[in-house]
This record gives C-alpha cells, sequence and structure tokens, in this order.
C-alpha cells in the first residue's frame, strides 16, 4: 500500500510521526493509538484514494486529526482538500501540520458543515456521526453528481438499512457499501451518489 503514497511516501511518513508525538500530546489521537497508527488509521484511509476522481475538490468533514483528509491530500496532490472542522484547538494543529508538511493543495475552514457555503466533488467523513445525521451534514455539500465517501465501520450495511428513506430524501441517487484495501479489517465505505 505504500505505492498510494507514491512519490509522497516521505511526507506521509512525517505526518504519521507528527501524529505519534504533537498528536499524543495535544489530544488528537491517544497514545493506544500509535502501535497501530498505520494499520488502523493511515491505511485505512489511503486504500480509499484509487475513488477519488482526478482533480477533484473534496471535502473532509469533521476531519480531527486529518483522517482521512490529509492522508487523501498527501497521497494526491491533484486534488484540492478543505478540512472542515469546528474546533479551535484541532483547526490549529491541522493548520500547523499543513504548513510543516509543505501541502499547498488543502484549506482549512474552522466552520461546522452546516455554515458551509461551498459545494464539493467529494465530501467525506471518518467516524464523525450515525449515517443518518452525517448525511443531513454532508449531502448538502456533494455538488449534484458528486459523491459522499462515509468511511464507517462493519456495521455500514446496517446503518443504511436505517437511514435509506433519509438519505433519498436528502438527494440521494444510489447508495453503496464498498470495501476497499487488502487488510486485515477492509476499509469499509458508504458510497452515496446525489
Amino acid at each position: 500500500m505504500k505505492h498510494l503514497f507514491g512519490e509522497n511516501w516521505e511526507t506521509a511518513q512525517a505526518y504519521a510521526d507528527i501524529l505519534a508525538t504533537d498528536g499524543v500530546a495535544r489530544g488528537m489521537i491517544g497514545p493506544r493509538e500509535v502501535p497501530r497508527l498505520w494499520d488502523r488509521h493511515l491505511w485505512n484511509c489511503v486504500v480509499v484514494v484509487p475513488r477519488i476522481p482526478a482533480g477533484a475538490t473534496v471535502a473532509d468533514v469533521g476531519s480531527g486529526a486529518g483522517l482521512p483528509g490529509l492522508v487523501w491530500a498527501i497521497a494526491r496532490p491533484d486534488i484540492e482538500m478543505t478540512l472542515v472542522e469546528p474546533l479551535l484547538r484541532r483547526t490549529t494543529f491541522l493548520t500547523e501540520v499543513v504548513e510543516r508538511l509543505g501541502l499547498s493543495n488543502v484549506t482549512v475552514d474552522r466552520s461546522r458543515a452546516e455554515d458551509v457555503s461551498s459545494v464539493f466533488d467529494v465530501v467525506t467523513a471518518r467516524a464523525v456521526a450515525p449515517m443518518d445525521r452525517l448525511a443531513g451534514w454532508c449531502l448538502p455539500l456533494v455538488r449534484e453528481g458528486g459523491v459522499l465517501l462515509a468511511l464507517k465501520g462493519r456495521t455500514a450495511a446496517d446503518e443504511v438499512a436505517s437511514s435509506r428513506r433519509t438519505l433519498m430524501r436528502l438527494g440521494a441517487t444510489s447508495i453503496e457499501v464498498q470495501a476497499y484495501g487488502d487488510l486485515e479489517v477492509p476499509t469499509t465505505v458508504v458510497e452515496i451518489t446525489r
């Protein structure tokens, strides 16, 4: 999977080092996550990058420590990434990481999703909220013909089943649950086209 970072492998390693040090010290990730940083977080995010269209505008809603947004921006310098995060301490961290890594394709937006007026080709979120609530925040940000790629856990299919009516009301034209990556636990993504 290292190949998914291409020429930016060293930048990915630098981001991992920041998460393992400053990220823990500043409460962005828990100290128990450090030994499984690659398996559970970075690989889990990067395996989805082939799904992102070339040159896409992307928003990561509730970006937190930058997962998956920063991982995707590092692996895919052709995309324009906006990290949407309402908490000041997190946006401060994200802004510093973007500067330290020299990522020119990333914008940090200290906002709640409901307050963002732009629309994007792709909107993503990872471990933010249940599917019906998440779709309410994210689908309005997806341009017509675009896609919401929600990184979910093993209960993704159940979440979709229980929220299908809400998703359709919010403008979903198709809803699929996909597994990505040759990982011990593949990354489960709910793909909702608008």
